[in-house]
C-alpha cells in the first residue's frame, strides 16, 4: 500500500514537471515571435499643390433693360427665359408721336436749306455787283452774314431731324447684350417713362460664367511666403477644377482670371475670380461652388499614407519608422495638407524612410519587425483556351458566316 502511494506521488511530480517545462517552452516561443509589419519607403517626387475655396457664380455680364423714352408698351418681341442677341428687339413702344416729332423736323430742314438756297443767291449776286459799285459794301457785307446764318440754320434742323430719329429708334427697346433673358415685369399697355429705377427686364450672359472664391488672408500671406522662399514654385497658370454642392466634378475646367487688391475687413478675407466656360449653362448664377485652385508646386516633397500617421488628443500627429536593425521609432512629424489619399510632409520625415503602415496594433517603440513593402497587385493572366474551344469557336463563326 505504501508503494502504491509513493508511485502515485512520482507519477504526479512528473507530470507537473512536464506541464511547467511545455508552458516555459511556450513563453520562450512567444517571446522570440518577430512581429510581421508592412511599410512603405518614401520618396520625393514633384507635387502640385491644390486647394479647396468655396465660392459663389455670378454672370459674366447683366445688363438691365429700362426705357429712354416715355410711351405705352405696345408689344413684347420675346419670350422669356429665352435666349436672346445684342441688339434683337425686345419691346415696342406707342411712337405716332415721335415719328411726327421726326416728320417736322424734316420739314424744318427742307424749309432751312431753302432759306439757305436764297441767301445764297443774294450773296453770289452781291459779290458781283459790289465790284461795280451798284451796291454798297454794307448790303453786300449783310447779304454774306444772311447767308452764313442760313448755313447754321441748316445744321440745326438736321442735328433736330437726328435727335427725332434717335428718340424714334429709342421707342424700340433693344437688347444691350447677348445672353439669357428673364421674367418681364410689364405687360402690353402698360406706362413706362424714361430712366425708370424698376427694370423691365434683366439680360445675363452665362457663357462663361464668373465663380468668385474668397480666401483668407493668413493663407494668402503663407503663400506669398512659401513662393517669396522658394519653397514654391509659382502655379498661377493651372487650371481650376470645379466642384459642384453635391461634390460631382464639373467637366469645364476654368481659369484664375485676377485676385482682388483689398481686403474685406467683415471678413478677413480676398476675392478670386475665376473664368469658367458653362455652354450646357449648368452653372446657374448664385450657386454654391467649390474650386480646387493651384497654389503651387513643390519639387521635392514627400508624402506618406495618411494610415501611417497618427493623432494624439492633443493634436500632436507620429509615425511609426523603421530604423536601424528593423527597431520600431516613434517619429514625431509634421503634415500640413491632403494630397489625394496621402499626408504632405512638412517636417519629421524624409525620403528613404520605412513607415509602418499596417499591424500598428501588434508593436510599439523599440519592438524589432519583419517588415515588408506592400506589394503591388500581380496582373490577371487569362488561361489560354484550349484546342477543342478554339476549334468551336471556328465552327460557329462559319456556321454564322454562311446563314
Amino acid at each position: 500500500m505504501l508503494r502504491k502511494k509513493k508511485s502515485l506521488i512520482s507519477g504526479s511530480l512528473l507530470l507537473a514537471v512536464a506541464l511547467l517545462s511545455a508552458c516555459g517552452d511556450k513563453q520562450q516561443a512567444m517571446q522570440g515571435h518577430t512581429p510581421q509589419v508592412t511599410v512603405v519607403t518614401l520618396s520625393s517626387e514633384p507635387v502640385t499643390l491644390t486647394r479647396q475655396l468655396p465660392g459663389r457664380t455670378s454672370p459674366y455680364k447683366v445688363a438691365e433693360v429700362r426705357p429712354q423714352v416715355d410711351g405705352l408698351v405696345k408689344e413684347q418681341l420675346f419670350k422669356e427665359g429665352g435666349m436672346v442677341d445684342a441688339g434683337s428687339a425686345l419691346y415696342q413702344l406707342d411712337d405716332a408721336r415721335y415719328q411726327a416729332d421726326l416728320d417736322s423736323a424734316k420739314a424744318s430742314l427742307e424749309r432751312a436749306q431753302a432759306a439757305f438756297n436764297v441767301a445764297k443767291l443774294n450773296a453770289d449776286r452781291t459779290k458781283d455787283l459790289v465790284k461795280t459799285g451798284a451796291v454798297s459794301k454794307q448790303d453786300n457785307d449783310t447779304a454774306i452774314a444772311t447767308l452764313q446764318q442760313a448755313k447754321a440754320d441748316v445744321a440745326a434742323a438736321k442735328a433736330a431731324v437726328e435727335r427725332s430719329r434717335v428718340t424714334l429708334d429709342f421707342a424700340r427697346i433693344s437688347a444691350p447684350i447677348s445672353g439669357r433673358i428673364g421674367i418681364s415685369s410689364v405687360t402690353q399697355g402698360a406706362l413706362v417713362t424714361a430712366n425708370q429705377a424698376a427694370a423691365l427686364a434683366t439680360v445675363q450672359q452665362l457663357d462663361p460664367i464668373y465663380v468668385d472664391l474668397t480666401q483668407s488672408v493668413s493663407e494668402l500671406l503663407s503663400l506669398r511666403q512659401s513662393v517669396a522662399s522658394g519653397d514654391l514654385q509659382s502655379a498661377e497658370n493651372l487650371p481650376v477644377e470645379i466642384l459642384l454642392e453635391d461634390g460631382t466634378e464639373y467637366p469645364h475646367a476654368g481659369k484664375l482670371e485676377f485676385s482682388e487688391v483689398s481686403v474685406d475687413p467683415t471678413t478677413g478675407s480676398v476675392r478670386l475670380r475665376v473664368v469658367v466656360p458653362n455652354p450646357d449653362h449648368l452653372l446657374l448664377p448664385g450657386m454654391y461652388v467649390r474650386a480646387s485652385v493651384g497654389s503651387g508646386q513643390r519639387e521635392n516633397a514627400v508624402l506618406v499614407p495618411q494610415q501611417g500617421v497618427a493623432r494624439d488628443p492633443k493634436g500632436n500627429t507620429t509615425a511609426m519608422v523603421v530604423g536601424e536593425g528593423n527597431t520600431v521609432e516613434a517619429r514625431p512629424v509634421k503634415v500640413s495638407q491632403t494630397v489625394g489619399s496621402a499626408w504632405l510632409v512638412e517636417s519629421g520625415l524624409k525620403a528613404g524612410d520605412r513607415v509602418i503602415v499596417e499591424g500598428l496594433q501588434k508593436i510599439r517603440p523599440g519592438v524589432v519587425v519583419n517588415p515588408g513593402e506592400i506589394a503591388e497587385p500581380a496582373p490577371v493572366d487569362l488561361p489560354a483556351p484550349s484546342l477543342s474551344a478554339q476549334n468551336a469557336n471556328e465552327k460557329a463563326q462559319s456556321n454564322a458566316s454562311k446563314g
